[in-house]
């Protein structure tokens, strides 16, 4: 039996997946070394930034189904460009920032590219979201919540992928996730979250979502107006479904872990 519920997520899973079938149309476009030398301030970007070890590139190259288009030094820290991607059409591109916080990297160097990745943040007008990504084993560091910052500063939405979820154990991923939502919360900082795999393809569809919100795709225009279908209103309220259910499955296992411990 269809309800309203089940038409929205029916026409959110639709959405993401043709979000994903566009967006696996990318190809390299241009680098600029510097904010000042990136191309004409036009059209709709996405931008993936975080710290150098956060698996970037390997989320660009899932996401695109393309091994080896978002390229990674064998040096973390070492590329210095900010490097510009196409998809399908110039009017919409993705853009790989410089990873950031890696030790080895000369304080001066560190500086110069600070400056750099705030005012394209701050200042580039067709930059309409950010997708940041942090370890899940060692999420929103000390740069990350500069970035954060830096892109609430410019009015700009967030969506932070929490990486490499195939290190933890599904309760331990989803405990992680739901700490990291409320230290966000404490921040500050209205940012959307989810778990992330490059490497078992996890939460593919559901981040081509978010960035098919961004670039502002549609359905076919019968299927907007028959439905009423708002990607960005009634994703929030899954999100916020979906929070109170963990937030549940939590305390459900807290509870049976602390009987085990009392049985004993």
């Amino acid at each position: 039996m269809s309800t309203p519920y089940k038409d929205v997520v029916a026409e959110h899973a639709a959405f993401n997946t043709k979000a994903r079938q566009r967006i696996q149309q990318t190809e390299f476009m241009t680098s600029a070394p510097t904010f000042r030398l990136c191309p004409p301030d036009a059209g709709f970007e996405v931008a993936f930034a975080g710290r150098s070890n956060a698996g970037k590139s390997s989320a660009i190259n899932a996401l695109t189904n393309q091994r080896q288009l978002a390229r990674s030094s064998k040096t973390p820290g070492r590329t210095q460009m900010i490097n510009f991607f196409s998809i399908g059409d110039t009017d919409r591109r993705l853009v790989d920032l410089p990873g950031y916080g890696y030790a080895a990297v000369p304080l001066e160097m560190k500086k110069e590219w600070q400056v750099e990745l705030e005012e394209y943040l701050v200042s580039r007008s067709s930059l309409a979201g950010l997708v940041l990504l942090t370890d899940i084993r060692h999420p929103l560091k000390f740069y990350d919540e500069q970035m954060l910052h830096w892109a609430k500063e410019g009015e700009l939405p967030v969506h932070i992928l929490l990486t490499k979820a195939d290190k933890l154990k599904y309760g331990a991923s989803k405990n992680a996730l739901l700490n990291t939502r409320k230290q966000l919360k404490k921040l500050g900082l209205d940012c959307t979250t989810q778990l992330f795999s490059a490497l078992r393809k996890e939460g593919l569809d559901e981040l081509a979502g978010v960035m098919g919100n961004w670039y502002d795709y549609k359905l076919t225009d019968e299927k907007v107006s028959a439905s009423g279908f708002n990607q960005q209103t009634d994703l929030a309220s899954l999100n916020a479904a979906l929070d109170a259910e963990l937030e549940a499955q939590t305390l459900e296992t807290s509870i049976a872990t602390n009987k085990q411990s009392i049985d004993k």
